[in-house]
């Protein structure tokens, strides 16, 4: 094994001379050797609980991983945190728990790294929150970390189709439109997640896994393999020995995540018609490093990519079919070959992006990714809305869409519940905008997805016949004019909490505007009138978060990040 100078290394708090015998006892009582305790310690993070499939791989992954670390010299150590899972949580009061578990995720995670003294991390996350939750615990750590998914759910197949939960989702808004009979609702459930993983489409635990790659925080084709495969296996080992030697050449996320690493992370979004969570998640990651990366700087890059990848919520295939034609590094090698990735930017391999994708070879008899060249379409599937509705800013997924501009009027509600409740009594007409309100990271608190909504519209075949507007959150896996993030929110009085029923509202996602059409005078009487609102939340964890937490186009965030700093935890 390895002698290690442990003189810059965090453990040597816990492991080093004679004043931590105490402390070496209890390695000693967990069956570690003296060799164990004088090697680095390696924390080895999961998402790991029967709370959903997105999670129940990720316990086997980790111990591969610990088998990697082991073998490359350096002593693992197992801990797990939460997960709030999306499809569960979805279109209930528990929606306002998912967005607040990124944080807790990120939080949970640095306290036991900081509370133990592990010197470098792997982190295995399956669902939405947990991947970027990890990516921000990394970053914020700045120790030599590689970061890997859990893997994609396989497809269900009902009546010779693939299925995913999203088909279920739908199916609910048909059954209750009286298009669908019950036993065909309970077939749809009972076929649409076959076993582990997260959810199929490029929603945003697949878009989050694809920036793990392109960002340079995973290894090349680690997030391809769906879940039951254990190929897995192989790339949770691999992790564990490649975080060891960034441990010896005292390599660190911070290095990785530069701004060119984040501006390639928004690219990759753009071209597989990623999901909006993204335009959440990357300022957030961007915080942890001290770099000033918004919402509109997101935005701003999807739009200029051209969409490349077809894959659900709008288009035709699953990850498992990017999986099959060569994995992420596809993408990122058409991305590269087209010019618009930063190629020079360091990975967790100690090589380049560019290094890493050199003898990819882009699969020509497949029609899951084209070229740059042959785009599905020559700008993002995601892109940004500023206008008097949203002065700081608001995103919506255009991938899939038919058109670009919708002009409706305003039908308003205070929270999902009352809107869902309309849908599905559908008191709601073609050309009207749904406006749901007081959604935002504090005014929910917690800035809920509307799936059950935007779904239950699309199972009645209105998708294409309404809009909606939320200061809150649509799920990565929305199809439809769904435009979230709509800042400032409501609960601070942004132009969103002013509007009124009937009220004329302009969306044009090509110029990348959104304006409600009234007088500035009535704007104003309506602004000097407006109150606010007290949440039923006035204790507890999301009251905490309420009080701390920053504007969506910052990426919500509850603490200043690494700006503030005056020291990284790493060189303690």
């Amino acid at each position: 094994m390895t002698k290690w100078d442990k003189s810059r290394l965090p453990s040597r708090h816990v492991t080093i001379g004679p004043e931590r015998a105490p402390h070496r006892s209890y390695y000693y009582a967990m069956g570690m050797t003296e060799e164990d305790i004088a090697a680095p310690l390696v924390g080895v993070a999961t998402c790991w609980n029967e709370a959903a499939p997105c999670n129940t791989a990720l316990s086997r992954q980790a111990q591969s991983s610990k088998r990697g670390v082991k073998e490359a010299g350096a002593s693992p150590r197992e801990f797990t945190t939460i997960t709030v899972t999306d499809g569960i949580a979805m279109g209930h009061q528990g929606m306002k728990s998912s967005l607040v578990s990124r944080e807790v995720i990120a939080d949970s995670v640095e306290l036991t790294m900081r509370g133990h003294c592990y010197d470098a991390l792997v982190g295995l996350a399956g669902c939405d929150k947990s991947l970027p939750g990890m990516m921000m615990a990394m970053t914020r750590l700045n120790v030599p970390s590689v970061f890997m998914y859990g893997g994609s759910i396989m497809p269900g197949r009902f009546e010779g189709k693939d299925v995913t939960v999203v088909d279920v989702f739908e199916a609910v808004g048909q059954y209750g439109a009286g298009l669908m009979t019950e036993e065909r609702l309970c077939q749809i459930e009972r076929h649409a997640c076959p076993g582990e993983g997260a959810c199929g489409g490029q929603f945003t635990a697949n878009t989050m896994a694809c920036i793990s790659e392109v960002i340079g925080l995973a290894l090349p084709y680690s997030a391809g393999a769906p879940a039951p495969d254990l190929d897995r296996d192989h790339w949770a080992y691999e992790s564990g020995k490649a975080v060891v030697e960034l441990l010896r050449r005292n390599i660190r996320p911070r290095d990785i995540v530069t701004l060119k690493a984040l501006e390639n992370a928004a690219v990759i979004v753009g071209a597989t018609g990623g999901s909006t969570n993204a335009g959440l998640h990357l300022p957030a990651i961007a915080n942890e490093c001290g770099i000033r990366f918004t919402l509109q700087d997101v935005a701003e890059i999807m739009r200029r990519t051209p969409h490349i990848a077809d894959l659900k919520p709008g288009g035709r295939y699953v990850a498992y079919d990017v999986f099959k034609v060569g994995g992420v590094p596809v993408i990122i090698k058409a991305l590269l070959d087209g010019g618009l990735l930063h190629g020079d930017c360091m990975t967790v391999t100690g090589k380049t992006l560019a290094e890493n994708h050199k003898a990819v070879v882009f699969p020509r008899d497949q029609d899951v990714v084209r070229p740059v060249s042959d785009p599905i379409s020559p700008i993002g599937g995601v892109v940004d809305l500023k206008g008097n509705l949203a002065p700081e800013g608001a995103i919506v997924k255009i991938a899939g869409l038919h058109a670009l501009r919708f002009e409706g009027t305003a039908l308003c509600f205070d929270c999902e519940e009352d809107a869902f409740k309309a849908v599905e009594m559908r008191a709601y007409k073609p050309g009207d905008i749904i406006v749901i309100r007081y959604e935002g990271p504090k005014g929910g608190p917690g800035m809920r997805e509307m799936l059950s909504t935007t779904s239950a519209i699309y199972g009645q075949g209105m998708g294409e016949q309404v809009a909606l507007i939320t200061d809150g959150r649509f799920s990565g896996a929305t199809r439809g004019f769904c435009i979230g993030h709509v800042g400032p929110e409501a609960a601070v009085g942004g132009p969103i909490a002013l509007l009124r029923n009937g009220d004329r509202i302009v969306i044009d996602a090509e110029k990348g505007t959104i304006d409600m059409i009234l007088p500035e005078e009535e704007i104003a009487q309506r602004r000097a009138a407006w109150t606010p609102r007290r949440t039923d939340y006035n204790s507890g964890v999301l009251w905490k978060y309420a009080q701390t937490v920053g504007p969506a186009y910052l990426g919500a965030v509850t603490q200043p990040g690494a700006a503030a700093e005056t020291h990284t935890y790493a060189d303690i």
